[in-house]
């Protein structure tokens, strides 16, 4: 198991002990072990038990659990309260803002035991009747049941990509001479994604893609086999003559608008029988559009016009802005960080960790503000000519104001504004909490502008032309951050935003060294919308960034 593995078993244990009203002192030290855990460099499975319990927070009896885990993939003490909760309470964890003793509240009061009793429950008016539940509280518990709802069997792309590509790579060595491509959402980088898509250019059977445990086939149905891998994620097959994988392929790798486009833009469909898929774009007399642009049909019209934009790739980035240290919420020291997006050829780290109403994050407050100044200016010193730049993400107050007095604000190279309060704003007032930010002189990045968790939480609703248009008039950068769980400034807004001349800073929002490998998940977001490197803020170098800061 992955130490990420083992702390979220903690953390699920945590918040069973809380909905069986167990000891809080313990419940609080397997949730601080969660916190430890997922942050820990060292793979667990690799430490010996008296290491793993000498490390702050574990413990003796901690420690002794994570062996339990290690040795036999379970914990005995978890496995109980498991077996004393049902399952659709335990479902109901994965609820973003309805916590344990919510739950705890609804399944004793009203005896719910699954996300759709409790969804009935609501719309039956009856949680007005629980101490705690107000008509407000059922309002919003009805939007966050029905959001998780539409987002199950979902998943991040993040957490396929890697099965993804290794199933691609072990069915062209199960079918030799076989051609073999993802297809789909997940060949085109979607955010979000339902299934593995794979096809498959081979005449003869595809029995060997279910020997070994490399597929479980479920059912075939209008020429495609549903399957699943050894991780039970569902997978899609189709199958082609090798003379019809092009035509195939990208009929497959393109969305419904963008084809209807493509279509019309080559006077009627494209040709059935053409084995590379370069052939259907020199038949239709136009340049080869990537996947990731395949989602809308304006890439069509920019491939005509010759307008075609060379997207950005990971590589052109050049700094790492955003990210969090021991100072806030991160997992690792200051030093670790600069070290570390060093160590991976960046140039630069624009250091921003949480401001001083983010008491949940252990935000700064101007004294610590000063004393990471000092520290980062020794380390600027050091590690020469690498570059920390000092920044914050400051909070946008309710009123649209940043988090700091202005002799504070002005001391900062930059500053990353960001809501992450009061998400419940109607769009009028969500909007202008954003533009009075925006207008601030001292904001240099608009941050996650919509606060959005994919698959857990709706962004809060804003005007995005207006927001974009208040960031060109403010000469404000927009950031597109790239923890795979946000990946917002949204895709589709990065073409407008573009027309407005607003640079994208691609962010990865780092709360530990592995947090900044996420940049890969923001470029292929910012792709999707047509991001080039020329429009991005950090593909820019040291000096040129540093330039655009004093602007």
């Amino acid at each position: 198991m992955t130490n990420k593995e083992i702390a979220k078993q903690f953390q699920l244990l945590g918040s069973l002990m809380e909905l069986h009203g167990e000891n809080p002192f313990k419940i609080r030290s397997y949730q601080n072990a969660y916190r430890t855990l997922r942050s820990l460099d060292q793979p667990l499975a690799e430490m010996e038990e008296a290491e793993i319990a000498a490390i702050k927070g574990v413990g003796k009896a901690i420690s002794g659990k994570i062996r339990e885990l290690v040795e036999n993939g379970q914990m005995q003490t978890l496995e109980k309260y498991k077996a004393q909760t049902p399952d659709g309470i335990q479902e109901m964890l994965n609820i973003k803002g309805f916590g344990a003793k919510k739950i705890m509240a609804v399944w004793q009061g009203l005896g719910a035991e699954s996300v759709g009793e409790l969804l009935y429950a609501v719309n039956e008016n009856r949680l007005v009747e629980l101490k705690g539940f107000g008509k407000k509280t059922q309002d919003q518990l009805k939007q966050q049941l029905e959001y998780y709802q539409r987002s199950k069997h979902k998943y991040h792309y993040a957490a396929l990509e890697k099965e993804a590509e290794q199933l691609e790579q072990s069915a062209s060595q199960a079918l030799p001479g076989a051609r073999v491509s993802l297809c789909g959402a997940i060949r085109r980088r979607a955010n979000v994604v339902e299934r593995i898509e794979l096809l498959i250019g081979f005449i003869g059977p595809l029995g060997p893609l279910f020997e070994n445990g490399l597929l479980k086939e479920t059912e075939e149905q209008d020429g495609c086999i549903t399957a699943q891998t050894a991780a039970d994620t569902p997978v899609y097959l189709y199958q082609c003559a090798p003379a019809e994988f092009g035509s195939r392929l990208f009929e497959l790798s393109s969305h419904t608008e963008f084809r209807e486009a493509f279509t019309q833009a080559n006077g009627g469909p494209i040709a059935a029988g053409l084995a590379e898929e370069m052939q259907v774009f020199e038949q239709a007399g136009l340049p080869f559009i990537a996947p990731e642009l395949r989602e809308q049909d304006w890439a069509v019209g920019l491939a005509k016009a010759g307008q075609l934009p060379e997207l950005i790739v990971e590589s052109d980035i050049k700094g790492v802005v955003h990210a969090h240290s021991t100072y806030s919420d991160g997992g690792h020291s200051l030093r670790d960080m600069a070290l570390h997006a060093k160590a991976l050829g960046y140039e630069y780290l624009g250091m921003t960790d949480h401001s001083k109403s983010a008491f949940y994050a252990n935000g700064l407050q101007p004294e610590r503000v000063f004393q990471q100044m000092e520290e980062i200016d020794a380390l600027n010193e050091e590690l020469a000519p690498f570059r920390i730049f000092k920044g914050i993400e400051s909070d946008i107050l309710n009123d649209g104001s940043l988090d700091y007095e202005e002799d504070v604000l002005k001391a900062f190279d930059f500053i990353i504004a960001s809501v992450h309060s009061n998400l419940r704003m109607d769009e009028a007032k969500a909007t202008q909490r954003l533009l009075t930010a925006i207008e601030n002189p001292y904001t240099t990045i608009l941050g996650h502008p919509t606060g959005r968790l994919l698959l857990s939480r709706e962004g809060y609703p804003i005007d995005h032309k207006k927001v974009i248009d208040a960031c060109a008039a403010n000469g404000v950068a927009i950031e597109l951050n790239a923890s795979p769980y946000r990946l917002d400034l949204d895709w589709s807004w990065i073409p407008y935003a573009l027309e407005k001349g607003i640079l994208i800073s691609v962010n990865p929002d780092a709360h530990s060294k592995e947090g900044i490998h996420d940049i890969h998940f923001g470029v292929l977001s910012a792709r999707k919308g047509g991001l080039t490197a020329e429009l991005c803020l950090n593909a820019k170098g040291v000096g040129a960034f540093e330039e655009w800061l004093k602007g």
